[in-house]
């Protein structure tokens, strides 16, 4: 197989939480790009939030307003999964339904000619997701994270039967696109980032139901120490600068009373149970009625433009 020789057009399968910001970044990129939804409805709500998303990188100077209507105009909606067929780069935001998924990659198989490469952003291996299509070499999993247009990377992991030129053009194509790719070399549940998260939400999740401190202290010590030290220096960075032989005898005392529970802590599990989501109902470990969640989510939005526009600047 070889890949595309050049990337014009873009398709963008689904339009909700992580593909509407697909289908902004390689607008903004300068593709034309088709985002395929189930119905008018939603694809109008996507297109909507998109065009929101570019006031505001308008609103922090990452883009001119030029630039915007631009991007804005370089996307197309359809219903219609035929209309991927003109696309380079297939790119797959569905529901992590494998049922779902199985149908969808088994009709891109067949309307989609090589060499069109497709990308999982569904958090799913490449070999999970092949079960109908026949020309396997051009499936890779791209796990982008949320928001995916203000959060830079994106975990790009080839199968067991990917071509081994798909994941490399591809972390190019992500590059030119402003996105900041690691290569996973080997297929493990999560990659890299989400099993990073869990590990400490976990631990921060154990230390909450077994009473060590409250949930505000908790992600008060996140905030306050690690969280600040990561965006410059990553774990394994840290602990060679803190000294590896410090950290390995200190991880010699300390690993062996971390968590090991196989599930979520059982507290946890008995607020889902009784309904309690979080901030969507109002109630999860927080009681999110007490609290400002929608200008948590601002201050948050806030900080990611921040960094977007150091690492305008880096580069």
């Amino acid at each position: 197989m070889t890949v595309p020789a050049t990337l014009d057009t873009v398709a963008v399968v689904g339009n909700g939480r992580v593909g509407h910001g697909m289908a902004q970044i390689f607008a903004s990129a300068g593709h034309r790009v088709v985002m395929i939804g189930r119905c008018t409805e939603s694809l109008a709500a996507a297109t909507e939030r998109i065009a929101t998303s570019l006031a505001a990188f308008e609103k922090h100077g990452l883009l001119t307003a030029r630039d915007a209507s631009a991007a804005l105009g370089r996307i197309r909606t359809s219903t219609e999964l035929k209309d991927a067929a003109d696309a380079q780069l297939v790119l797959e935001a569905v529901p992590a339904d494998r049922a779902v998924q199985d149908e969808v990659y088994g009709r891109l198989d067949a309307i989609c000619a090589p060499p069109a490469v497709f990308a999982s952003g569904s958090g799913q291996p490449a070999s999970e997701l092949v079960s109908k299509v026949t020309h396997r070499g051009r499936v890779v999993a791209a796990h982008f994270w949320y928001p995916p247009q203000l959060i830079p990377l994106v975990e790009v992991c080839a199968g067991p039967e990917s071509d081994p030129d798909v994941a490399p053009w591809l972390c190019d194509v992500l590059r030119a696109a402003g996105k900041e790719p690691v290569m996973v070399d080997k297929e493990v549940p999560g990659f890299i980032g989400n099993r990073l998260q869990y590990a400490i939400l976990r631990e921060a999740w154990a230390l909450w139901a077994e009473g060590a401190a409250s949930a505000e202290a908790i992600d008060t010590v996140a905030k306050a120490s690690i969280g600040r030290r990561l965006a410059i220096t990553g774990p394994i960075e840290s602990a060679d600068i803190g000294g590896l032989d410090t950290l390995h005898a200190f991880g010699a005392y300390l690993i062996p009373h971390l968590t090991t529970d196989s599930r979520p802590a059982s507290a946890v599990g008995a607020l889902v149970e009784a309904g309690h989501r979080g901030l969507p109902s109002g109630r999860g470990v927080y009681d999110w009625s007490a609290r400002g969640g929608a200008a948590l989510l601002a201050a948050r939005e806030e900080e990611l433009f921040r960094h977007l526009a150091r690492d305008k600047t880096r580069l």
